[in-house]
């Protein structure tokens, strides 16, 4: 008998990055039977799974899923793409309806709430992955291999990410640091995680610039001094540079490291190691999630030396 395909459902299903986590399933010959967000705008679904069910109050999204269950055709896998604040409350909804979790970065704002859902994988017996795609970017892994040849060596790096946002962004969700995390967990996570992957734990965290549109500071991790700078504001991006894109530099002892392009499939890639039982979990998610939680609340330093030549006008 042929191998019934593996069923996903989907929460958040209107966000941003949805359409990817469409495509990952497809690509890895899923099948999504249900979706759920409060937003209807989701005519993308057209061209991945036209005959999903869909609904935007999760209430009839839970009773859907209930009623596969109870029919002999259970959710293997819920992947949540939903506001950052509600991903631990999705994350054990799935687990409690027997399915593994697929959840976009963070999987919590806090780090001391991933003890809890450890208990819960143990009590259920389900899994919880997380997606931290640039752990799968070829250049990043080539980087990797490439560090190992001097592993004593402590390098400067200096990390820069302006990605710019309009007036909307302060009024949504991911404006509100207590449901997104503030800037560093928006859109700075994946490169914090990144950078502990390649370097090492943390030693010191120092933040020098925090407010609603830019966040940026210094840390010393096991094998790298980092200076970095985060922005939502089109002012900071460098003259000449269109306004309408993101600018992404991060340097290695004063070289430049390129890996502006591989980004396409990599949610892809993330779904596919889930699959082969290769997915990154809870533990892999802590060091970061701690990292961005530090950032988020200790008391801001000035220093001048250490500062990203970025954030030296806002000290």
């Amino acid at each position: 008998m042929k191998d019934r395909k593996k069923t996903f459902a989907l929460i958040g299903a209107a966000g941003y990055v949805a359409p990817r986590h469409m495509q990952a399933i497809q690509a890895v010959q899923g099948d999504l039977l249900v979706a759920m967000d409060p937003n209807d705008a989701i005519g993308f679904m057209d061209k991945y799974f036209p005959d999903a069910r869909f609904f935007k109050e999760f209430e009839r999204f839970e009773r859907y899923v209930d009623q596969c269950n109870r029919r002999g055709e259970p959710i293997n896998y819920v992947g949540i793409v939903s506001p950052d604040y509600l991903h631990d409350s999705h994350i054990r909804y799935a687990l409690r309806a027997g399915a593994d979790a697929i959840c976009e970065k963070p999987l919590v704002l806090n780090p001391w709430n991933l003890d809890g859902l450890q208990e819960l994988e143990k009590e259920t017996g389900r899994r919880v992955y997380v997606v931290l795609q640039l752990r799968l970017h070829p250049d990043i892994l080539k980087l990797q291999n490439e560090l190992k040849n001097d592993p004593e060596k402590i390098h400067d790096v200096e990390l820069t990410y302006i990605t710019p946002r309009g007036r909307w962004f302060q009024i949504s969700w991911k404006g509100d640091d207590s449901k997104s995390g503030g800037l560093a967990t928006t859109i700075g996570i994946h490169f914090f995680d990144m950078l502990q992957l390649l370097f090492g734990e943390v030693n010191m965290n120092i933040v020098h610039v925090r407010d609603k549109h830019r966040v940026a500071g210094y840390m010393e991790l096991k094998r790298a001094r980092v200076r970095w700078y985060l922005s939502i504001d089109r002012n900071d991006l460098p003259d000449g540079h269109q306004p309408d894109q993101p600018y992404r530099s991060i340097s290695l002892d004063e070289k430049e490291i390129e890996f502006s392009n591989g980004f396409t499939d990599l949610h892809t890639e993330v779904y596919k190691s889930v699959m082969d039982g290769k997915g990154l979990g809870i533990d892999e998610a802590r060091a970061s999630i701690r990292i961005v939680s530090d950032i988020r609340t200790i008391p801001l330093q000035v220093n001048m030396g250490e500062a990203h030549p970025f954030a030296k006008k806002y000290l």
